[in-house]
């Protein structure tokens, strides 16, 4: 019974200990007090409690997470209590001063893993950091805007901040190339570097940072629209294993056969939304015996001659992951290709390969390491899922915007996909309850259900999901207008798991029972506006005439699938 405690939140730890004196003499265990969540609880919490807690508990605790907590100074000041913290999360707190820094900073010499981001420090807590944090290991001041290249320079004093190994800069536009030579000389022992959102990044800052920063090993660089090429033959002589570009229009094929010669170790490769990326990029990376991860999403003018001098080199039998999401000139071709040659798949994503057809389902069913699927915004219809059926251990797939699916496909695949975990058929509106039928007969392990944008769905079945499906954590049934408040009765009663709930555009259920969900669910989205035009039918279900504005914003489309998603199934935001 004990080891159920270390699962709950601090909350529920809370409500636990006034239930009896047997309950609140377990949740006194000091054990139980190691790592405290606050910002889970910012909401509500006092802060006379706070101090209290790190009072009472301050040579246990070793971790502590304020993010987002707006807290008095003297409430921050209580931190320096707990003199075995090795581990301060206080991004975006915003009454965060160097004051309240100075104060942790003398009372916690121990912390290895300390997060600043978004937060009012200034060259003064710069100056703290390398005379009391001497062990230093991961340090995060990303959207720190008030510091200076001179409060880089400060990491130098003392015994410097020689142990750092992780570096988060993201958003810290002020720097210049001056202070990233800074940087070099004082953390010279950076092995993993992430600087996104950083449109003043240039080719020149990162060439100061790796002439004394030779054990990079990984790169994190999305919002960087002025590194080129340039940047990748400076890390040459670092041996890197992850990189990770985005958005980028001066990345080239030349990139890759830099890859090819210099980093034999690389295992993981982002490189979405980069325009000037072709098929002969993929020859090089062929050879690459160790690469694992390979996301190449909306690098559109790759094809099928990519794909096939990717997949004849030695790379194909490592490839655990592969994103091909709109790359649009696949075609069947491909599919052939990828179950001759990638016996270790686990994830595939071909969303929005239009040319994709219900043939190609014959090679990819053939892979059978396949664990995850994204199909979405392909032409496959209900035989392509009779086929797909036949793999029997999938566990996820997306079929968004499948247009031509209907009941019966999703009923056939559900009949041999028993370990299914996760299913995304939003905006396939010729579903109805059927599909929560089928699941409920065949796939009660289901944990996340995405059905956005699905008219017919009622609260009969979700009444069916709450009767069989108690693993669900994740519900989107936005759109779906014919859902009432019996429905959030439903998942009351039967999936006491869940944890994400999504219903925008939801006319039908009223603003009260909506509120009582939300103290229920971790995080809820709820509105009772009529469906955009984009859907494709009104505030009844009823089919609106097709027009150019019912197009859906594909950015935002693509956006909010991820944020369900990348969670739940993807491991390419694996911690470095």
């Amino acid at each position: 019974v004990l080891q159920i405690f270390f699962y709950l939140s601090l909350r529920d730890t809370v409500v636990c200990s006034q239930i009896s004196h047997a309950w609140l003499s377990m949740t006194q265990m000091s054990s139980l007090w190691n790592a405290i969540d606050f910002s889970a609880v910012k909401n509500i919490i006092t802060e006379k409690y706070v101090v209290s807690t790190l009072q009472k508990w301050r040579l246990n605790v070793l971790r502590l997470n304020f993010r987002g907590c707006l807290f008095r100074p003297k409430t921050f000041k209580s931190v320096s209590a707990c003199k075995n913290l090795q581990e301060l999360n206080v991004s975006d707190c915003s009454t965060l001063t160097d004051e309240s820094m100075r104060q942790i900073s003398e009372g916690c010499p121990g912390v290895l893993y300390l997060n600043l981001s978004n937060t009012n420090i200034t060259n003064r807590t710069m100056r703290l950091l390398p005379r009391y944090f001497h062990n230093l290991q991961n340090l995060s001041l990303a959207y720190c805007r008030k510091f200076t290249d001179k409060g880089l320079q400060y990491l130098n004093l003392g015994n410097g901040c020689h142990k750092l190994i992780y570096l988060d800069l993201s958003g810290c536009t002020q720097i210049s190339v001056q202070g990233f030579k800074n940087i070099a000389s004082s953390c010279s022992g950076i092995m993993h570097l992430t600087i996104n959102d950083m449109p003043t990044l240039t080719d020149n800052c990162v060439k100061a940072l790796v002439e004394k920063c030779l054990r990079i090993t990984s790169v994190i660089f999305i919002g960087a629209p002025h590194i080129s090429d340039s940047t990748f033959k400076a890390l040459s002589i670092c041996s890197l294993r992850k990189i990770r570009f985005e958005g980028n229009k001066r990345i080239t094929d030349t990139c890759f056969k830099l890859m090819d010669k210099n980093y034999p170790n690389i295992s993981h490769i982002y490189m979405a939304d980069c325009k000037g990326i072709t098929d002969s990029s993929l020859k090089p990376l062929s050879h690459l015996r160790r690469l694992t991860v390979l996301n190449l999403a909306n690098c559109m003018r790759i094809g099928d001659i990519g794909i096939k001098h990717f997949l004849d080199g030695p790379a194909s039998i490592s490839i655990r992951e592969l994103n091909l999401s709109n790359c649009v000139q696949l075609t069947d071709f491909s599919a052939m290709k990828l179950s001759d040659r990638c016996y270790n798949l686990n994830y595939l994503s071909l969303r929005n390969c239009e040319h994709l057809t219900d043939g190609g389902l014959e090679y990819i069913v053939n892979i059978l390491s396949l664990v995850s699927v994204d199909l979405s915004g392909t032409k496959i219809s209900d035989e392509g899922l009779l086929i797909l059926s036949k793999h029997k251990k999938l566990k996820e797939l997306s079929l968004s915007e499948c247009y031509k699916i209907t009941d019966i496909g999703i009923q056939a695949f559900c009949r041999f996909s028993l370990t299914l975990e996760y299913l995304d058929v939003s905006y396939c509106s010729r579903l109805s309850d059927g599909i929560i039928k089928a699941l409920a007969i065949y796939c009660t392990d289901i944990t996340s259900l995405i059905i956005a944008g699905c008219p017919k769905i009622t609260d009969s079945g979700i009444e069916m999901l709450s009767a069989k499906c108690h693993y669900v954590h994740i519900l989107d049934v936005s759109g779906c207008v014919l859902l009432t408040d019996q429905m959030l009765q439903s998942l009351q009663i039967g999936c006491k798991q869940l944890r994400i709930l999504k219903m925008q555009y939801c006319g039908r259920i009223s603003k009260e029972a909506a509120l009582k969900m939300s103290s229920i669910v971790q995080q809820q989205e709820y509105s009772s506006n009529d469906p955009p035009r984009w859907f494709g039918y009104d505030s009844e279900g009823k089919t609106l005439k097709v027009n150019q504005e019912m197009k859906p914003p594909k950015s935002s489309q693509d956006a909010g699938e991820m944020t369900v998603k990348r969670s739940i199934v993807s491991n390419e935001e694996e911690e470095v």
